[in-house]
């Protein structure tokens, strides 16, 4: 009796090993042929997205390029804005002590007036009549007996912070060139100052190493128009390819001494 059960377990075993066989068999017959459809599928999708791949990438790496040279440009921007935001802050962690502010706020003024009087001179040639009244209001006030410190401290200080502020804007405005003509003026920041007559015909950017208008070809002037446009709010904002006046040489030397 127990023999009789035996051969009926081994008698199964076997069975089941066959059908596990023959079942893993057929799986692997059948998968080379599903495979290929998976992979035509996946090739159609590959071909179908290339051509916009390549585009993308054309036109990220033009937009990287533009972006490495607009970001030497403003490197030494940078660097000196960066000084004179440093320095008032010292400046004015110096003045927390009432006594040092009396012994040090007079003289500290006066070399802070001249300071930007010299940046003024030195700086792109922008509202230059505003920015030189605004220093010699500064120099006027400084010999009001009617102020005290504090309030003259303050003055100043919104002084500075004026000029600084105009390193990180985009301003457009129509004046006239050299007292003769009336133009169209960009100003990006302190690397660019350019103009562009109404009629598009004649542009110029400043040279600050030459302190002289230099012409714009064709391509330059059409970017000014941009440029313009985007800073009236007309024109969505966008990279703007142009030559850089390579300001704050002197301006720069003027505030870091002293």
């Amino acid at each position: 009796m127990k023999m009789i059960r035996l051969r009926g377990f081994y008698s199964a075993a076997i069975w089941l090993l066959l059908s596990s066989g023959v079942q893993a068999e057929a799986t692997s017959l059948d998968a080379p042929r599903q495979a290929p459809l998976s992979q035509a599928q996946q090739q159609a999708k590959i071909d179908a997205a290339d051509d916009e791949t390549r585009k993308l990438l054309s036109e990220l790496s033009r937009l990287e390029t533009n972006t490495r040279r607009l970001s030497a440009y403003n490197d030494e921007l940078e660097r000196v804005v960066t000084h004179q935001a440093d320095l008032l802050e010292r400046r004015e962690s110096a003045l927390d002590s009432a006594t040092t502010m009396q012994e040090s706020l007079p003289p500290l003024l006066r070399t802070l007036v001249q300071r930007l009087d010299r940046w003024v001179d030195g700086d792109l040639p922008f509202l230059r009549e505003e920015r030189k009244a605004r220093v010699d209001n500064l120099e006027q006030m400084l010999i009001n007996p009617e102020l005290d410190g504090a309030e003259r401290l303050d003055r100043v200080l919104s002084a500075w912070r004026t000029e600084l502020d105009y390193g990180r804007e985009m301003d457009a405005w129509r004046g006239m060139l050299n007292e003769q003509r009336e133009v169209d003026f960009l100003r990006l920041g302190r690397v660019g100052l350019y103009y562009l007559t109404p009629n598009g015909d004649e542009g110029g950017v400043w040279h600050a190493a030459q302190n002289e208008w230099r012409p714009l070809n064709d391509d330059a002037r059409r970017q000014v128009h941009k440029g313009l446009s985007i800073a009236r709010d007309q024109r969505a904002p966008e990279l703007l390819e142009l030559p850089v006046a390579n300001p704050l040489q002197n301006a720069g030397d003027a505030g870091a001494d002293s």
